[in-house]
């Protein structure tokens, strides 16, 4: 199934169902009095994360989704029924916003958030309410409330603790493939990866992480071109950044140097706060490097992109390197989420005092 990450829908809830002027009317009671009942509530629309769903690809369809109207009030204290609630359900990772201001409203995160996308109308009041010592017929009633409709964009951003980035066959889906379980599609070509991947890393029984990756990156990619700046939105919510640099390309002309700056440059121009994640250098293909030669070739390539970061040496195809880097990792996932929860815990504190 080919992956669906954006889609816009309308949603447009339902009106209240108005309340009614209505008076008792049997044998034997005279001037019974106002018995008009009340509206029954329109229907309202919500949005529920749902950890079962992978895609956005139902609202790439059912583009509008429109709750039904309430029922109108009737005579003999009979209140309109409510009319029934829609609930649209999407992956964990949703984020929607207001397709015409842009403004974001909600960002399902969580599997089992729930969200009002747009509030039914509640009903409007019979005569019965307007009864009083001066007022024994009243002929008041009111209408219901409108539903609220909205023009909405939905995103999908992936739960992933760790984002693959690199040019086109640079070995990212290779690398995703030796330490997970995803299969994602290899081959000789650049761009053989169409849509992101998804692989649990498992680096014990009780430990693992989310490792995503997408298209490759190109020169150009902040201005459209390419593909992988489609999805570089996915790697918004990573805890690191893994830069895989090939350091034998199969372009022999091609300059390692000048395309790995040249990425980073890309990945600045689309996103500053993407750029500013932690980024560590994951120098691959080394098994197509005379063993003697590797550690010299990565030392120039180091001093040459002039960066001072975290750096592995792997060979993905042959597995070297990988679990020394998958550790190193798992480390750095469980400290940033041990650091965000104490800072969680912190604020409440201060919060609550």
């Amino acid at each position: 199934m080919k992956f669906i990450d954006e889609a816009r829908i309308e949603v447009h809830a339902g009106k209240g169902g108005d309340g009614v002027a209505s008076f008792r009317r049997e044998k034997f009671v005279p001037r019974g009095g106002p018995d008009g009942g009340d509206g029954g509530r329109g229907g309202s629309i919500f949005a529920v994360a749902d950890r079962n769903i992978n895609t956005l690809i139902d609202y790439r369809y059912a583009r509008i989704h429109r709750a039904k109207n309430g029922q109108k009030g009737m005579g003999s204290d009979c209140f309109g029924r409510a009319a029934a609630d829609i609930v649209l359900r999407m992956p964990v990772g949703t984020v929607i916003s207001d397709a015409e201001t842009g403004e974001i409203l909600f960002d399902l995160a969580q599997d089992g958030e729930q969200v009002t996308l747009a509030q039914g109308g509640s009903g409007g009041l019979g005569n019965l309410h307007f009864k009083s010592s001066t007022n024994r017929a009243p002929r008041q009633f009111t209408v219901g409330g409108p539903g609220v409709s909205r023009y909405l964009k939905l995103e999908l951003k992936v739960l992933a603790d760790v984002g693959l980035l690199g040019l086109p066959n640079a070995g990212k889906s290779t690398l995703i493939r030796a330490i997970s379980a995803a299969r994602p599609k290899v081959a000789d070509y650049p761009f053989t990866t169409l849509q992101p991947n998804l692989g649990v890393v498992r680096v014990d029984d009780n430990r693992s992480f989310v490792v995503a990756d997408i298209p490759g990156l190109i020169e150009g990619a902040a201005e459209g071109a390419g593909l992988g700046h489609q999805f570089l939105r996915h790697l918004a919510r990573t805890r690191l950044l893994l830069h895989i640099i090939d350091v034998m390309p199969p372009d022999p002309a091609a300059d390692v140097v000048r395309d790995a700056k040249a990425l980073v440059r890309e990945l600045r121009k689309y996103d500053e706060a993407l750029y500013r994640k932690p980024r560590w250098l994951v120098f691959n293909k080394l098994d197509l490097v005379p063993e003697a030669e590797r550690e010299k070739l990565v030392r120039s390539l180091l001093k040459q992109l002039g960066v001072k970061r975290k750096s592995f040496n792997i060979s993905a195809l042959t597995g070297e390197g990988c679990r020394a880097m998958t550790f190193a990792v798992m480390e750095h996932v469980e400290a940033t989420a041990a650091h965000k929860t104490t800072t969680h815990r912190k604020t409440a504190a201060a919060d609550a005092a």
